[in-house]
């Protein structure tokens, strides 16, 4: 089985955004980032997925699971690395 989609709605200034990129990339999760400032619509996009209105939002495997501090409560929760591995 292969490893589900990862995607992340962000910026490039956001310390929050900063902080979910770096937790995914220490775990070397490979992702696909949309900068809702650069993407036309993408922010809408963003909320219409069942992500919230701020950034980071992260989908794994088409499921929204939050944004930092949930991301980082999942890892602390040890349910991070099943996710990534598994999907939502």
């Amino acid at each position: 089985m292969s490893a589900p989609q990862v995607e992340m709605y962000a910026t490039d200034w956001c310390p929050y955004c900063q902080r979910a990129r770096a937790l995914l990339e220490s775990k070397g999760v490979v992702f696909t980032e949309i900068d809702v400032e650069a993407v036309p619509g993408a922010r809408d996009q963003m909320a219409a997925r069942g992500g919230g209105d701020t950034v980071p939002q992260v989908f794994i495997g088409g499921q929204a699971v939050g944004g930092c501090d949930e991301l980082h409560a999942l890892d602390a929760a040890g349910r991070l690395d099943p996710l990534l591995k598994n999907g939502a």
